[in-house]
């Protein structure tokens, strides 16, 4: 069975690989203990060097302190504690080399040598601590030779002997043993790549054999496999592979035609059921996308409607509010003043109405089409009722506006006066917000004998040139009137060229960025044949 000889070549695989980690491991702890020998004798080297160099750094601070006034205790103090510290770093050091040395006499020797050394040195520093003390700037009439060899004397030697010879001595005997231990660490490396290279070798050789062996006995039986599998792939479920033999593969191959058989019979039954399932959904898909399309049409619609009736409605109940709080205060009104009040918050109630008319209309089927009654109507009674609609947001934003008429006092223009108050309405409530407080709103009118001119010119924010083009989109604002007024929806303007337009106008726009904004209506005086 190839299940059984598959497992025992794989067991042999595994041991081979685990008697290759026990060496590898064995190795590596012996290499790595060379390493932390040559590290530790490094570290002796290192710090030799170091109390060398605190040592001569404490020399330089004697002689400063004979030439110099006022020597600075702190700064010996710190280096005499450097030198302590680093004896004990040398002391313990020693004691980790003499652990980690494998060679028990020569470790013992070395131990005792630097033990010897440290006691010598340690000695030299507190000599060095207690000398250090008196050290005072020389006197005029001292001889500054004798003190310096005095105390020279007391930072190279101790106990009878030359430090520095000592010393030199001890480094050249750490340096020696740290080459020692480096070539060690060498040699393990070398013999750990060595033993690895000839595990990995042999555990290759014998996976090569196992391999050589399998592919040569799994051949017939996978090619009998894989060519079945290829034709059951083209879908020739009538082929039959061969079941001769016992083992793994002629079981495999048996369940395959099986398989086969078995397809064979529910193919042309899932052939039916897809046939009958697409067409079921298609049904159903069309049907969906219908009823999808109707819900975003009136989604649509229902979010048009409540961002026209948000716009539309703020601008008539602002301007009624504002009459009520301008007849609400002060005390010496009359009854006429009183009932101006009325009288306009009765005005504009009427456009109100008007205005939700409008809503309506757009809410239906054609939401764009605004419906106008044209005749002839002199122009200034819906512009004077347009200004007199913005007083009370103009005096609530402290903006004025003025009225430049430079046509006849009696033009007649062909138009639609609701429709004409509310367009007016539309760009001098616009112009009046977006200007800052102490601001004017001027309009201008003229005619040119065919067309009658009305331009609102306003120092507010002013429009950027690359929003210029999308103003008259529905919902846009620009970054500065968001900034500005954060409860705009950008209908005000798109609905201002749809009254225009219906009236066979034209409604243009200028403006500069923080110096102001100018809209340009121009409406014909006649009715046009279109209209």
């Amino acid at each position: 069975m190839f299940g059984r000889r598959l497992s025992l070549a794989l067991v042999c695989l595994a041991l081979a690989a685990l008697l290759q980690g026990a060496l590898a491991w064995w190795a590596i702890e012996s290499a790595s203990a060379q390493v932390t020998r040559g590290r530790v004798a490094s570290d002796l080297v290192k710090g030799h060097w170091q109390l060398a160099a605190s040592k001569q750094r404490l020399r330089s601070w004697t002689s400063q302190a004979l030439l110099l006034p006022n020597p600075n205790p702190a700064e010996r103090d710190a280096h005499i504690s450097d030198m302590r510290k680093t004896l004990d770093s040398l002391q313990a050091l020693t004691q980790k080399a003499l652990a980690l040395d494998t060679d028990e006499a020569r470790a013992q020797r070395d131990w005792r040598d630097r033990q010897d050394t440290l006691a010598m040195l340690r000695h030299s520093v507190d000599e060095l601590d207690v000398a250090l003390r008196t050290v005072r700037p020389l006197p005029a009439d001292a001889d500054p030779a004798a003190t310096w060899d005095a105390f020279k004397r007391t930072f190279d030697t101790s106990q009878g002997q030359d430090l520095r010879e000592h010393v030199r001595q001890t480094i050249a005997r750490e340096q020696a043993a740290e080459m020692r231990e480096r070539n060690a660490a060498d040699r393990a490396l070398l013999q750990l790549a060595g033993g690895v290279l000839l595990a990995t070798l042999a555990i290759a050789l014998l996976a090569a054999t196992f391999a050589l062996y399998f592919a040569q006995a799994l051949r017939r039986p996978l090619n009998n496999l894989n060519s079945g599998a290829q034709a059951l792939q083209r879908g020739e479920l009538h082929h039959r592979m061969d079941e001769r033999g016992t083992d793994e593969f002629a079981a495999v191959a048996h369940t395959l035609n099986t398989m086969a058989v078995e397809l064979q019979q529910h193919r042309e039954r899932e052939t039916q059921a897809r046939h009958e399932l697409e067409r079921q959904v298609n049904a159903r898909t069309a049907e969906l996308q219908e009823a999808l399309h109707a819900l975003q049409q009136v989604d649509a619609s229902r979010r048009q409607l409540f961002a026209d009736i948000s716009h539309e409605l703020r601008t008539p109940t602002t301007a009624i509010r504002g009459e009520a709080e301008i007849a609400l205060r002060g005390k010496t009104k009359t009854s006429d003043n009183y009932q101006d009040s009325l009288r306009r918050i009765v005005e504009i109630s009427t456009q109100l109405g008007q205005v939700i008319d409008d809503l309506l209309t757009m809410a239906r089927s054609d939401a764009h089409a605004l419906w106008v009654q044209t005749q002839a109507l002199p122009v200034a009674a819906p512009v004077n009722e347009a200004l007199a609609q913005v007083q009370a947001l103009a005096q609530q934003r402290q903006v004025s506006v003025v009225w430049d008429n430079m046509a006849s006092p009696d033009l007649t223009l062909w138009c639609d006066g609701p429709r004409l108050r509310q367009l007016m309405v539309l760009l001098l409530d616009n112009a009046i917000r977006y200007s800052n407080e102490g601001a004017q709103v001027s309009l201008q009118t003229s005619t040119d004998g065919k067309d009658w001119h009305a331009h609102v010119v306003d120092q507010g924010i002013g429009i950027s040139a690359d929003e210029l083009p999308r103003v008259f989109e529905r919902h846009f604002r620009g970054e500065q009137a968001r900034r500005h007024r954060a409860d705009g929806v950008g209908l005000g303007l798109s609905l201002a060229l749809a009254l225009a337009e219906a009236h066979g106008g034209t409604l243009d726009i200028t403006s500069v960025a923080g110096r102001g904004t100018t809209v340009s209506l121009s409406l014909p005086l006649k009715q046009r044949e279109n209209a």
